[in-house]
């Protein structure tokens, strides 16, 4: 039994893992970590110690695993497997094929200087980028043979253990600089009519040609389409070979807001409708986030037909809360940090991305900021694996709520229960702190989990109820193996002021009304 996506009795899209339930608490490794098994054993590995991990992702590149045409040296995934169980831990493989962070940086050095066989996009006055185009079939075809190799490599050495969950396919695909391709293959196909499986599946009357279709969105939904035609191609050939769940991720639409300031073609909400059409054998379409307002990009890339996964997201110490909405609201299937070994080092030790790179692509800097991430990131991570089996007992119902903080003007949130109202206050963020984010569990009308930090707590009777409210008892505790563990009765003057701390905690609350 391979790792699969699936729907939980409740409906939910649910990755199962021998059977099981499995949510990702991840990290993604930075860029050229794994490009070195002696550098993942001596300075990553012990780095993702303490933090509660259970899964990393972890990069694959072309480059290295067929340096020669036609010739494959699996040295980098049969060792990276194999140091990932002595660590107890699983992998999510991201494969840095034709296209990276929308450039060509990882394809073999074979194809990169063959530029007439595997041609550039171009822009407006012809000018080649470093991008190889999606139109560009016998690149695609080649990325497509290299990816089910490595596949059908990892089907032979790790069926038994899925010790691999799933897939990325290309990493923040997209053209920069540019709304769309302008080569000579593109043009033809940027004047034909819109192919009929396309049309069809978006439910639109086709035009003449792609501008007559889609008016001022036809460059951004052309790209969109070839390159998620070309995905769908590398990705159906790898899973032919062994049928690993995959996805791909998106480089976020941002300031200043146009396709090409942002790579154009990429799954961008606006987009997913084509990437779905186009690319069905991708099981989600994943944001990379490290804007200021993280939920509300959750909120968008989570919808029915495209379950959260979070690949790359900020990782100062607001992601722990962040990781709750996640798990909370959305039942992301991963949650994982960027540059995830930085964590186990001091602060003052990590090289955080200069100001001129940040500008350049509109990140903020202060996702980069590590103090106090390590406590606070590995704190939820456990908690989130204390709670499972309550967790999935929960989810689904209107027994259970999340809220996080979503912006400096956000102060609460009101939520509705049986017998009950809550109102939750959030704490005024500070520096280096998480801030409010957190899980309520009625299980039942009189009792309720509270999980979380940074929160303050009233319950109110309903409306129209002549009664007041009262803690019958307030328990602080954990839970091992789903049962509650109970600590500290809090009784005393501490129940006048329900409130989860800053440091990711449990409590359990009874009530009473009078």
């Amino acid at each position: 039994m391979i790792p699969e996506i699936r729907r939980d009795e409740k409906g939910i899209q649910t990755l199962y893992v021998k059977g099981e339930p499995f949510f990702c608490m991840a990290g993604e490794l930075h860029n050229s970590s794994a490009s070195s098994l002696d550098y993942m054993e001596k300075s990553v590995w012990p780095s993702l110690a303490g933090l509660n991990m259970n899964s990393v992702i972890v990069p694959l590149y072309w480059e290295c695993i067929e340096p020669e045409e036609g010739r494959f040296d699996f040295t980098l995934p049969d060792g990276l497997i194999e140091q990932a169980r002595r660590n107890h831990m699983h992998l999510i493989f991201l494969w840095f094929g034709l296209w990276k962070n929308a450039e060509s940086m990882y394809v073999p050095a074979w194809m990169k200087r063959d530029t007439e066989t595997y041609f550039r996009a171009r822009k407006v006055n012809g000018e080649p980028i470093n991008t190889i185009s999606p139109l560009c079939g016998k690149a695609v075809e080649k990325d497509a043979r290299a990816f089910a190799a490595v596949m059908r490599r990892i089907r032979e050495i790790d069926e038994a253990e899925s010790t691999v969950l799933f897939i990325q396919v290309e990493n923040e695909i997209g053209l920069l600089g540019t709304p769309r391709d302008y080569c000579g293959e593109a043009e033809e196909a940027f004047a034909e009519a819109v192919p009929a499986c396309l049309t069809e599946k978006l439910g639109l009357k086709g035009g003449k040609n792609w501008r007559e279709t889609f008016g001022e969105d036809a460059e951004e939904t052309f790209m969109a389409y070839y390159f998620a035609k070309a995905v769908e191609t590398i990705t159906s050939a790898g899973r032919a070979e062994y049928p690993l769940p995959c996805y791909t991720n998106s480089w976020l639409k941002q300031y200043p807001w146009y396709a090409g300031s942002y790579p154009s073609g990429g799954p961008v909400v606006e987009m997913q409708p084509v990437w779905r059409a186009a690319a069905p054998s991708l099981f989600a379409l994943a944001p990379d986030i490290y804007v200021p307002y993280v939920p509300q990009i959750m909120d968008e890339y989570t919808t029915p037909d495209n379950p959260l996964v979070i690949p790359e997201v900020r990782k100062d110490a607001v992601t722990a809360a962040y990781c709750l909405y996640a798990l909370g609201q959305h039942n992301a299937i991963c949650y994982s940090a960027f540059g995830i070994e930085d964590l186990g080092m001091d602060p003052a030790e990590v090289d955080a991305p200069p100001a001129e790179v940040c500008a350049a692509l509109n990140i903020d800097p202060t996702a980069f900021d590590l103090t106090g991430s390590c406590g606070y990131i590995s704190r939820t991570f456990e908690l989130i694996r204390e709670i499972k089996p309550l967790y999935l007992e929960y989810r689904g119902t209107d027994h259970m709520k999340s809220y996080v903080r979503k912006s400096e003007t956000d102060y609460g949130r009101f939520l509705k229960f049986t017998d009950y109202d809550l109102q939750v206050a959030y704490a005024p963020r500070m520096p280096h702190q998480t801030i409010a984010g957190g899980i309520v569990i009625e299980l039942s009308p009189d009792r309720f989990l509270l999980f979380g930090m940074q929160s303050a707590f009233t319950f109110m009777p309903k409306p129209g109820v002549n009664k007041k409210v009262d803690i019958l008892k307030m328990e602080e505790g954990t839970f091992r193996a789903g049962k509650w563990c109970p600590g500290r009765i809090l009784n005393g003057d501490e129940k006048m002021a329900l409130k989860l701390g800053d440091m990711p905690s449990c409590l359990m609350i009874e009530l009473f009304k009078y």
